[in-house]
């Protein structure tokens, strides 16, 4: 009998339910509920108020061939599950897996797209500001808005159809979930066999997107050539185009893992503190891409209106992370 099959059957035989014990720990109900699903274990302080609290050796709680007392392991585990999350088999957990690992290359590729898209409109400015340059503004951004359009349009279709395919596991980034001690534990090992590749990547990508500024510095100080600088700055969107690809690719995979084992951002609290403050992301990139379309059009200058983009990813993350402080304060 392992760790969390004694936890459920010593609670039983107390008669206590999961919330008494979790009253008598000190802890919330869900933490008790994890551990008798396996999908984690008490710490050593809680392992000795156990011990305590059923009457038995911390021996026999840690040691899964010490002497067990006889019970009905399908008896033990009628009351396990909460009524309130849904259980994840083994063969839901492997599609979802499968899937995302599938899809992240073509969803990182979209991502990478709307990055890319301003790099052909910068390039063809800074060709038509050249002195010998046959190419005048009026085509330079004809041609530049075109292919922007064409790309973002592109990367927007991608979004959807892949999107649409990973819609039916939504419920693990909002719904409380509870998965088998064998699954977690198959998830587990994935994920730290993926953990050492995900840590060079996520390097790798940092590198590239710091790495990119530099030639934008070292043109400053050689040169006052625009054309130098537009291609300095393409150069950048490029590096942080491929940094980002990395970052979605294998964040993705990485995330699939987190959201089964409910960790990191997918705790239950984190989900419950998502769903208040869901409204934000769409109100906030609804009013962006007005505001970058109405600078755009009204200076035709599509060449410097692309800044508002990176400006918005900046402001995004202290304006959300503002919005979830005050909503988890409320909902203390």
């Amino acid at each position: 009998m392992i760790l969390a099959e004694k936890i459920v059957f010593l609670r039983k035989r107390k008669g206590w339910s999961q919330e008494e014990l979790a009253d008598k720990l000190d802890i919330s109900r869900q933490s008790v509920s994890k551990w008798e699903l396996g999908a984690s274990i008490p710490d050593l302080d809680k392992i000795i108020k156990l011990s305590d609290l059923f009457d038995v050796t911390t021996d026999y709680l840690l040691r899964d061939d010490a002497q067990e007392i006889a019970c009905d392991v399908s008896e033990v585990f009628e009351e396990v599950s909460e009524p309130s999350a849904r259980k994840v088999s083994v063969e839901e957990a492997n599609l979802f897996m499968d899937l995302t690992e599938r899809l992240s290359g073509r969803i990182a590729f979209a991502v990478s797209l709307f990055i890319l898209c301003p790099v052909p409109l910068l390039f063809l400015g800074g060709v038509a500001e050249y002195k010998h340059s046959r190419l005048t503004d009026d085509m330079a951004g004809g041609f530049g808005v075109t292919i922007l359009l064409v790309l973002v349009a592109i990367g927007v279709a991608i979004l959807i159809l892949n999107g649409m395919q990973l819609s039916e596991y939504e419920y693990l980034e909002k719904e409380a979930i509870f998965i088998d001690h064998g699954l977690a534990e198959m998830v587990e090992e994935k994920r730290r066999a993926f953990e050492p590749k995900f840590r060079v990547v996520v390097t790798i990508g940092v590198f590239l997107c710091i790495i990119g500024v530099i030639p934008l510095l070292m043109a400053s100080g050689f040169t006052e050539d625009e054309f130098v600088y537009v291609c300095c700055v393409d150069i950048l969107l490029i590096l942080i185009c491929i940094g980002v690809h990395l970052f979605v690719r294998y964040g993705m995979v990485h995330e699939s893992y987190e959201k089964l084992l409910q960790r990191g951002d997918y705790t239950e609290e984190k989900k419950a503190l998502g769903r208040k403050t869901s409204f934000f992301p769409r109100i906030y990139w609804c009013l962006v891409t007005a505001i970058y379309l109405g600078i755009s059009f009204y200076l035709n200058n599509w060449r410097i209106s692309w800044i508002v983009w990176p400006v918005a990813g900046v402001l995004f993350a202290a304006l959300y992370g503002i919005v979830q402080t005050v909503a988890g304060k409320n909902r203390q």
